[in-house]
This record gives C-alpha cells, sequence and structure tokens, in this order.
C-alpha cells in the first residue's frame, strides 16, 4: 500500500512537541511519509522544511490541508488555534489527527465532531497507545485482580506549579481551554476509562491555591485563575470505587502512582514523570502479597521501538501503528472526555454528586 502522506501544522525549526515527539516518531513506523509543514511564516516553515527534510512547506495552514500530496493533517499547535485549523482540513477531505485537547470546551468540541462527520479522525490521547497500559487493561479483563474493588492514583499536574513556563501564559486561566483539568486529568480519567470503565457517577472538588505565580522569565507575580488541585471521588460503572488527586507541580515523592485492588490481587503503575502518557512506565504486581516489577510482553510493543520507552515519542509512535488500523479514539470520542470534565466542573461548581451520562 501506498504510505500515508502527512502534513504537520506547527513543525519549527525551534523545536517543540511536533518536532520532539511526532517527527521521530513518523519516522519510526512503517506506513508513513512525512510530506508538509505549515508554520506561522512562509520564511518560518522553509526553514523547518530544510531542518527536517519536508519538500512540501506553507505559511498557511488552509494551504496546506488542500495540497494533493497530503493525506493525513496533524494540528501540534496550541489548543485556542484548533478548530480555525482543522477546520478547512476537514473541508478538503483529509484525515485529521489533533492533538489534545480537541477544543477549548465541550460546545467547541461538539462542533468539531459534527463538522468531521464521515471524515477519519485521531485526537492526540497516547495513554490508549501505550503498551504497559494496554497490557495493564488486558490484566485486568484476564482476572489478575480478581473483581476490581478500588483504585487510587495520585499524580502531579507537572505545569500548574509555583512558576509558569515561557509561552505557557495561556494555561494559567480556564477560557484558554489547556489546564489541568482539560490537559493531565483528561488524559488521567480517559486512561482510567480504557483499563477499568468510566465513572458512573462522581464528586470534585477543585481549588486553586496558587491565585499568583512566578513568570520564569520576568520573575514577576502573574494570576493563576485554573485549577491546581483536583480530588475526585465516586463509583466506576463496574461498581469499583475509584479515587483520583491531580496536583499542581510535581512531586519528589509521588508523580504518578495508581493502585488497582481487587479480590484476588493488586496491580500498580508508576511513572518517573508526571506527564505519564508519554512517559516511562513501571508496572507491578501481586497475588501472595509481595509486589514484583512485571514485564511488558514484546507481543504489545513495535520491535523497532524496544528498549526506547522512554523517549517522548514511544507511545506517540505506537498511536501512529494504531492509526493506520483506524484504531484510535477519534473525535466523537473526545466529546466522551469533554462531557466527564464537563461533569467534575458541574459537581465542583455546585458541590453535588453527578453523572457524567447526564445532560
Amino acid at each position: 500500500m501506498a504510505p500515508v502522506r502527512v502534513g504537520i501544522v506547527g513543525l519549527s525549526a525551534n523545536g517543540g512537541w511536533a518536532a520532539t515527539a511526532h517527527v521521530p516518531a513518523l519516522a519510526a513506523v512503517e506506513g508513513y511519509e512525512l510530506r508538509a509543514l505549515s508554520g506561522s511564516s512562509a520564511d518560518s516553515a522553509r526553514v523547518a522544511g530544510e531542518k527536517y527534510g519536508v519538500p512540501l512547506t506553507f505559511g498557511d495552514a488552509g494551504e496546506l490541508a488542500r495540497h494533493p500530496e497530503v493525506d493525513l493533517v496533524v494540528v501540534a499547535v496550541k489548543v485556542p488555534e484548533h478548530r480555525a485549523l482543522i477546520e478547512p482540513a476537514l473541508a478538503a477531505g483529509k484525515q485529521v489527527l489533533s492533538e489534545w485537547p480537541l477544543g477549548v470546551s465541550l460546545a467547541e468540541t461538539e462542533a468539531l465532531a459534527e463538522a468531521a462527520a464521515g471524515r477519519q479522525t485521531a485526537v492526540g490521547l497516547q495513554g490508549r497507545s501505550a503498551p504497559a497500559l494496554r497490557y495493564l487493561r488486558d490484566l485486568i479483563k484476564d482476572g489478575y485482580v480478581g473483581r476490581v474493588l478500588s483504585t487510587s492514583l495520585i499524580a502531579s499536574g507537572a505545569n500548574w506549579g509555583p512558576s509558569v513556563r515561557a509561552g505557557r501564559d495561556y494555561q494559567l486561566h480556564p477560557e484558554g481551554g489547556a489546564t489541568m483539568l482539560t490537559i493531565p486529568f483528561a488524559h488521567t480519567v480517559d486512561a482510567l476509562a480504557m483499563v477499568l470503565g468510566g465513572f458512573g457517577e462522581l464528586s470534585a472538588t477543585m481549588a486553586t491555591v496558587r491565585p499568583r505565580v512566578r513568570d520564569e522569565v520576568t520573575g514577576e507575580s502573574v494570576a493563576m485563575t485554573a485549577p491546581d488541585q483536583i480530588a475526585v471521588t465516586g463509583v466506576l460503572t463496574g461498581g469499583a470505587v475509584a479515587s483520583l488527586h491531580l496536583r499542581g507541580g510535581s512531586s519528589p515523592a509521588t508523580d504518578f502512582h495508581w493502585e488497582i485492588n481487587g479480590t484476588e490481587g493488586t496491580l500498580v503503575v508508576n511513572a518517573a514523570d508526571p506527564l505519564f502518557w508519554i512517559a516511562k512506565l513501571t508496572l507491578r504486581g501481586s497475588r501472595t502479597g509481595t509486589l514484583e516489577k512485571l514485564t511488558v510482553p514484546a507481543r504489545y510493543e513495535l520491535p523497532q521501538l524496544a528498549g526506547r520507552s522512554a523517549e517522548p515519542s514511544y507511545n506517540v509512535a505506537h498511536a501512529y501503528a494504531r492509526h493506520l488500523k483506524g484504531d484510535l479514539p477519534d473525535f466523537a470520542h473526545a466529546v466522551g472526555v469533554h462531557r466527564v470534565l464537563d461533569a467534575v466542573q458541574r459537581s465542583a461548581d455546585t458541590g453535588t454528586r453527578v453523572r457524567p451520562d447526564a445532560e
């Protein structure tokens, strides 16, 4: 079969997520050809094209989307820009893979999903492609812990700590669509749903305990209104009790710790980095009372990526491999995740227990 010809929106010669993860991921997976990129200007795109060996460069994402040599448009820019860049690609009839979050709100995500009807779409919820988490899901399914009784997860948000990095100020306020709720919590709750099933009902508490943080460039104190503490408890659809707590910043103790307890055993997932969906994961399990490290079977991993699980491109490459099979979460799935986030927000705002599937 002919390779899928990819055009990346947001690939810069100065680096960034597209350069760090998507370029090496595409190079690692047979079946793709990076043909095009667009940047903030024609000149910047040309420089990036020269650096990464990409033949077609554009200063306008619409031109990239309409080019006949582009099959798949990858949108890897800040979420406030997503809708304006995705809609032309959908109108051109192209496949679209958007980094997460898809939209700045539930309403915008619903609009994009409606516009994408009949198109092949995908969103960057890389946890669903992580070999370790797919193995974890199958261990649960195969009865490793017996009947799941409860699950507890504590993690850091990486950002939303005491300071804000250059160019990340839009993450400090909910209207930017890129908060601890919409990014790390969304990745967390989606991974939870993949492995154990989603929330049947939940109760949430959110707070901004650092209303002012330090700008790492200027040193000035700036306002933060996005939550930097999110605590959610509830009952999963399968009956297990769940507790999730995300904290802004990082912790030397528990940047990511996930425990699953059942009638027959226990499973534990740890990550060395708060961004667990792109970090190296460690699995441990016990059916005897002693936790032992579990090795992910080779069948879950692309052979060419063996030993590279600490690289940011690792799970992204596995996502591209699954995309070739039409097996990635699409825009409709993104709506479902945003509805869970909406339920968390409503619960925190009202102090009531909420069913995520209730309109």
